[in-house]
């Protein structure tokens, strides 16, 4: 039966009001209400430092017998108390069970691996098999405790990498800012410069001559203009040579881990990690070599008394008629099969169909 709309109005009522000590949130504006992840109960920040300031101590809410300490409550994230503690497991077991897509042979060990945490995750949300979970978990984390901890790290150097690229492609973009708003300083400068020693030439010139002025003048922007953006474009040139090299060296020195990997029987499907090989140049034909024969040579004319006759006439010659095209295609049609063995290809087809299917229930 869904709750009714006054339950729903007196829950917000009652979540000002702390469990211990009833003081409402109406009476102290400042209250701060703080919880603990062992049992989840929420009370105020007085009630707190009064009951657990002397150590540890049960917790005050009746009916919960759960040793709390001070120094791990914590402000409440979320609204619902539920999803806080879902997102508390949630976050421990995904400390443990931090293995990583290329430790596993294959896609599906890994999403069978996220399928068994999930699992996991949901067994102690809803408090099923809570203690053979916990046991799982805990001895799982005692015998791989190496991965655990390298791969804890690898998650922390990419969070850190992750962070300095941000704030180093900030910073890019606050220079590349500054330098547009530079430009447009320089360049505003100089055509004003440009401008008054123009104003000048003409007012010191010869009325006949201010053709000329202008013209020299114009040529002269037009020069320190290219001249600047040439320079720009070699500044932005280098800038991106200095960033693919920094790229390279990141991926040059990355850490190989070559971490044991142990199979104990709760995790399947996980592999020691290998280098893996550079990729071979792409190869459109794979690895077919177009002009190879291995039967027969191609000559330039064969006798035939009816290709002779066309081999003379000049109007099939300026159609671009070729007939190496049709002595290609003639030889290639009656040694195509030379290497085919039906017999082998139908006997390797029938041992395969015979052959039981190791997939087949």
């Amino acid at each position: 039966m869904p709750p009714s709309r006054e339950s729903i109005s007196n829950r917000g009522d009652d979540d000002e009001v702390c469990p211990v000590c009833k003081s409402s949130r109406y009476l102290n504006p400042d209250m701060r209400f703080l919880i603990n992840p062992e049992c989840y109960h929420k009370m105020c920040e007085s009630c707190v430092d009064r009951i657990f300031s002397g150590g540890p101590a049960n917790c005050p809410v009746a009916g919960c017998h759960k040793t709390l300490r001070k120094a791990r409550f914590r402000k409440q994230t979320f609204e619902d108390i539920g999803v806080e503690r879902e997102v508390d497991i949630r976050r421990r077991v995904m400390q443990v069970l931090n293995r990583r897509e290329e430790e596993f042979d294959s896609k599906r060990a890994y999403d069978d691996f996220l399928e068994q945490r999930e699992e996991i995750i949901a067994n102690l949300v809803h408090g099923t098999d809570v203690a053979k979970t916990e046991g799982d978990l805990q001895r799982y984390a005692s015998e791989n405790m190496r991965s655990i901890r390298a791969n804890q790290a690898l998650e922390a150097r990419e969070a850190s990498s992750f962070q300095e690229q941000q704030t180093h492609e900030q910073e890019l973009a606050r220079l590349r800012r500054q330098a547009a708003r530079e430009e447009y300083e320089n360049e505003r400068r100089e055509i004003l410069a440009g401008r008054e020693d123009v104003l000048s030439r003409l007012a010191a010139g010869k009325p006949a001559d201010a053709a000329t002025i202008a013209r020299e003048g114009h040529k002269v922007l037009l020069k320190k203009s290219s001249a600047r953006r040439s320079e720009e474009e070699r500044i932005r040139q280098k800038q991106a040579a200095l960033r693919n090299s920094d790229s390279r060296k990141a991926g040059a020195t990355a850490v190989d881990r070559t971490t044991e990997s142990r199979d104990s029987g709760f995790i399947k499907g996980l592999k020691r990690i290998k280098t893996p090989e550079p990729e071979k140049p792409y190869d459109p034909f794979g690895g077919l070599v177009p002009n190879k024969r291995d039967y027969y040579t191609l000559r330039d004319s064969y006798p035939s008394s009816y290709l002779d006759p066309i081999r003379q006439d000049t109007r099939m010659q300026a159609g671009g008629y070729n007939l190496q095209e049709y002595y290609s295609r003639t030889l290639m049609e009656a040694f195509a099969g030379l290497g085919c063995f039906v017999d082998e290809e139908v006997a390797r087809r029938d041992g395969a169909i015979s052959k039981p299917n190791a997939t087949e229930v």
